[in-house]
């Protein structure tokens, strides 16, 4: 079956938004010593490209992008951070859409919770308060790119990014082609747009997912209902 020009459009404005953050993720992980996993080749897990992972009843979930502790091209980490990428153009999709990331990813937090995995969520298109709001009352951080920086990004290469349930599919299909002729450095062109309008934004998601990725044990306090209290450094002192 043909691929329709309103789903190949929303797959571009998706990878665009993967674009504008990838390179934010991969600093972060090169500056902390953490395995950055997203869809792609990886050795540790064969022909599959999609980053999957199981929750305690078993159940898969694929995820965008995942930050492992020990993690290597041939060897699973322990997951600290889980981050999905979504793009909706209708409100009347968002809630839907927030709630089949909740889905996803709160069962595989409840299974890791030993690691307290940060849980981020990037956002494009039109969403509405109730739906953000939603993903942050269940400790979701959210990076939200608004429809309108979606177009004024799109502007900057010349490509009207516009459109709704009116559109008709020959005008999709003419920013579908407008896209794929674009050089690689005009598509780069866009994901910077895109930073540079939101970057307020991106610093405060940034600052959260280091906070998360760089916290540390630093005292453990034994308090026993009879005997003296101890002050220790580890948590392997303390179980000791």
């Amino acid at each position: 079956m043909a691929q329709s020009p309103s789903h190949r459009f929303g797959q571009i404005i998706g990878e665009t938004l993967e674009r504008a953050v990838r390179p934010i993720l991969q600093t972060i992980s090169e500056q902390l010593g953490l395995y950055l996993d997203g869809k792609g080749e990886r050795k540790v897990r064969g022909t599959k490209r999609k980053v999957a992972w199981m929750d305690a009843q078993r159940n898969t979930h694929d995820l965008d992008y995942v930050f492992e502790f020990g993690g290597s091209e041939e060897q699973i980490g322990s997951p600290r951070a889980f981050i999905e990428i979504a793009w909706r153009r209708y409100t009347k999709h968002s809630r839907n859409k927030a709630q089949e990331i909740q889905g996803a990813i709160l069962p595989l937090a409840e299974r890791y919770s030993e690691f307290h995995p940060f849980l981020g969520v990037v956002l494009g298109g039109v969403f509405t308060s109730g739906s953000l709001n939603q993903l942050s009352s269940h400790g979701f951080t959210v990076l939200y790119f608004p429809y309108d920086t979606i177009v004024t990004a799109f502007a900057a290469v010349g490509i009207d990014a516009a459109f709704d349930e009116d559109t008709p599919d020959s005008a999709l299909l003419k920013k579908v082609k407008q896209y794929e002729k674009l050089r690689p450095a005009e598509q780069e062109r866009i994901a910077n747009t895109l930073r540079r309008c939101q970057k307020d934004d991106i610093d405060e998601f940034v600052s959260a997912l280091r906070v998360a990725l760089t916290r540390r044990i630093e005292t453990v306090y034994v308090l026993p209902l009879h005997g003296t209290a101890c002050t220790l450094a580890d948590l392997s002192e303390a179980i000791a």
